[in-house]
């Protein structure tokens, strides 16, 4: 299985270390974001991967080569042209993952122990084109899953906000956890173009499609933030 890292991000939460070098080469307890998250998908036997980059990208790739590619054979999805956010990231990637097997999407700013075979597992048995790694932990916005934990809803904790496929029939409210797993054939069912976020593509599908969430306990971080790299340095050492 491959696995696609979203690295291009500007990371603007984690200034001013992203002023000058992507929020993928952040440190937690000196080892950077990008390499844990290399060396734990590593773990499950992932060791082929693609990267995207865009901001301060060059120092991903050189920061790879140094590393002779952690003994993984890496492809890079060069996006320093424009910055397509994962939806798009994701379709200028399609040349390199569109190969008729399901393959592993996870940001490169998460930190997590998530049980990887079972999340694989649960996403063949299902049989779905995405399986989405939730979890009930606090965030600003939720998934909504009925009981069958298909995705029918969006929720914005703060405003309130809904985006439902029917009538919210206590729906159950849980976080997205930055992992994903695809069957290629997600990009016949994409119908935006450029930038935009996989997400909104998601909340689309669900009114034809079905989307399951895999609900998991694990530890999960965020490093999105100065005060979550301290957080992280708590648990990742």
């Amino acid at each position: 299985m491959k696995a696609l890292i979203f690295a291009a991000g500007k990371g603007t939460r984690l200034r001013p270390f992203t002023d000058h070098h992507p929020k993928a080469l952040a440190m937690v307890n000196g080892v950077p974001l990008l390499e844990r998250n290399i060396r734990y998908l590593k773990g499950f036997g992932i060791t082929d991967f693609v990267i995207n980059v865009h901001h301060f990208g060059k120092q991903i790739t050189e920061f790879l080569k140094q590393h002779d590619d952690f003994g993984c054979t890496i492809e890079i999805s060069d996006e320093s042209e424009e910055l397509l956010e994962t939806g798009g990231g994701l379709v200028f990637a399609r040349r390199l993952l569109d190969h008729g097997e399901d393959f592993l999407i996870m940001n490169a700013d998460i930190l997590t122990d998530i049980n990887i075979t079972d999340l694989v597992n649960y996403h063949k048995k299902i049989k779905d084109f995405a399986t989405l790694a939730v979890s009930d932990r606090d965030s600003s916005r939720k998934l909504l899953f009925n009981n069958d934990l298909v995705l029918r809803g969006w929720l914005n904790v703060q405003t309130g906000e809904q985006r439902l496929a029917e009538f919210n029939k206590g729906f159950r409210a849980l976080a997205f956890s930055g992992i994903h797993c695809i069957n290629p054939v997600i990009f016949e069912k994409i119908k935006r173009k450029g930038k935009f976020s996989v997400m909104e593509e998601y909340l689309d599908l669900m009114h034809t499609e079905q989307i399951h969430g895999f609900v998991h306990n694990s530890l999960l971080i965020d490093v999105g933030r100065p005060e979550s790299v301290t957080e992280a340095e708590k648990y990742f050492k």
